[in-house]
């Protein structure tokens, strides 16, 4: 373990006000990612910023009927909150299905959007990756890369974003609040997180300084028609081989409004507004959903080893919106591959 040095912040502006002064400065509150980072030389922060104790914990409805979720709120905490199962249940559904209960008693929502990737290649200092020494190169590429992008990949990097709640939060189009030493701004969560491009070393559009304050949902929380699918090589504490968040308005059986995200695939939450309008006036059939999947999937771009993904991604997409379409969401019970 390096030598760092630690500061408690006091309020928000003195968080911002210590990250500015050190560039080598980390935020942490629950620290379930950034710990382990540092144990594994990965992360070697010149100093931690303790923000566990800011007032940021609070869930309360905004004026126009959504509701604004504080970073620090417990990922538990936020998936059994009232109005979030019954407005939200997409939401909650994606939080419980990642990782253990453990750690989502000490994960915080801020520090899950800010999760960084489960690839083996990152964590292994011994071997070359562009998102932790740029320029490096990436040993995915031509390694084994059965749990690596099919989408959005760049020839400097192929990892995948590890987060299940963020999936939920992209299709459901929240917004992320962020401070920073130039105010306050708000971005959309799809936006929130970056492609690896020339930059995969850059994971968010957070600027220098800056820190997500809060979340926040719109009024619509698609509370009958959705379910979250995630498919993990074990039903126990696994990433996401491919993950689908769907959620359907219906006029009867025509699709009014749709919302469809992957986890599992990209750098990022994928979601694709083109194929969201594809979807919108067509008949919830299984015909219908097929073609989204093809759409959305196109483009998608398979390795030696995770070429099943694209199969995987496409049966997984169809299945997941006929469950959104009969009000049956994913049973937790059934997330295995055998």
């Amino acid at each position: 373990m390096n030598n760092f040095q630690y500061s408690r912040a006091t309020d928000i502006a003195d968080a911002i006000r210590l990250l500015a002064a050190d560039p080598g400065a980390k935020l942490i509150a629950g620290g379930t990612n950034l710990i382990d980072l540092m144990k594994e030389n990965v992360e070697r922060p010149s100093r931690l910023i303790d923000i566990s104790r800011l007032p940021l914990r609070d869930i309360e409805e905004t004026a126009d009927g959504g509701l604004r979720i504080g970073a620090l709120v417990p990922n538990s905490d936020l998936a059994y909150h009232p109005l979030v199962e019954q407005r939200y249940p997409l939401l909650a559904a994606a939080i419980l299905a990642g990782a253990s209960a453990q750690l989502r008693n000490m994960a915080s929502v801020g520090g899950n959007l800010m999760q960084r990737t489960r690839c083996a290649y990152f964590y292994d200092t011994a071997t070359p990756c562009n998102k932790r020494e740029p320029g490096s190169g990436c040993s995915a590429i031509d390694g084994l890369n059965r749990n690596h992008a099919i989408l959005g990949t760049s020839a400097s990097c192929i990892a995948t974003n590890p987060s299940d709640m963020s999936v939920a939060l992209a299709a459901l189009g929240a917004l992320v609040h962020i401070a920073g030493p130039s105010g306050r701004r708000t971005i959309a969560l799809t936006d929130f997180h970056r492609l690896p491009e020339d930059k995969p070393h850059v994971d968010t559009n957070l600027g220098t300084g800056e820190i997500i304050a809060a979340v926040e949902l719109p009024k619509h929380g698609f509370a009958r028609n959705y379910s979250y699918l995630k498919i993990r090589d074990r039903l126990s504490y696994a990433f996401a081989l491919v993950s689908v968040a769907a959620a359907l308005e219906l006029d009867g059986n025509a699709i009014s409004e749709a919302r469809l995200a992957l986890g599992g695939v990209a750098h990022k939450p994928w979601r694709s507004l083109e194929v969201e309008a594809a979807l919108r006036g067509q008949a919830a059939t299984p015909d219908h959903f097929s073609r989204a999947a093809d759409l959305l999937l196109h483009g998608a771009t398979a390795r030696a080893h995770n070429r099943f993904k694209i199969e995987l991604a496409r049966r997984a997409i169809v299945r997941t919106l006929i469950q959104a379409a009969s009000a049956t969401p994913q049973s937790q019970a059934h997330k295995k591959i055998a």
